[in-house]
């Protein structure tokens, strides 16, 4: 691998752990001189780095407009949890790779956790022992696009450790009907909020 490719890729985690850790709000524009600065490379590696990450849809080339975080839509929102669960649903019925015996629990503590990135593990994980390699890539893809709404919804919502604690539980017992009537109920429960989260998406755009 030459210098440049690795320098993209590195550019490339680096945004994707940005966008995960709510560090890029949607809507905001982010604008590769800008990122050349902070990384202190050449603007090269960062436009390879933006450009895949267009492809994973993570990031939106508006032409003159700019390279922007996706700002979803109500309708993009609800088809968004819409497939996380079920790609979720597919995973559990799929059932378990032997690797599943080596998959490290979630570690839930208290609400002051960062259940953002707590929800992405579990659901990466619940994925990722199926040993569907194209399963898994797209429950990947899904997490990293809902990653900056789940950090509105904590704002919304009374339970969250609960409800992420229940599915959790679920998970480590195997218990795969509970699990998928668990997850279910937590998608639907997001959808119910979606017209609020997009309020809040809204007004934090650039």
């Amino acid at each position: 691998m030459d210098i440049a490719n690795t320098k993209s890729t590195f550019v490339y985690r680096e945004i994707k752990c940005a966008l995960r850790s709510g560090r890029y709000a949607p809507g905001q524009q982010l604008k590769p001189a800008r990122l050349a600065e902070e990384f202190h490379i050449s603007i090269t590696p960062i436009r390879f780095a933006m450009y895949r990450l267009v492809g994973e849809t993570l990031i939106v080339d508006y032409g003159s407009g700019g390279l922007r975080i996706p700002l979803p839509t109500e309708a993009t929102l609800r088809g968004l949890y819409s497939w996380m669960e079920h790609l979720l649903l597919v995973a559990c019925d799929t059932g378990m790779a032997s690797i599943a015996r080596k998959a490290k629990p979630l570690k839930l503590s208290s609400a002051e956790d960062d259940l953002v990135k707590l929800t992405w593990q579990l659901f990466d994980v619940i994925a990722r022992v199926t040993a569907c390699e194209f399963l898994h890539h797209a429950v990947e893809q899904a997490n990293d696009r809902l990653a900056p709404m789940r950090r509105i919804e904590q704002e919304l919502l009374e339970h969250p450790f609960e409800e992420l604690s229940e599915l959790n539980r679920y998970w480590q017992k195997r218990d795969t009907p509970a699990l998928k009537s668990a997850l279910r109920d937590y998608h639907e429960h997001r959808k119910q909020l979606v017209p609020h989260i997009a309020i809040l998406l809204g007004g934090r755009s650039d």
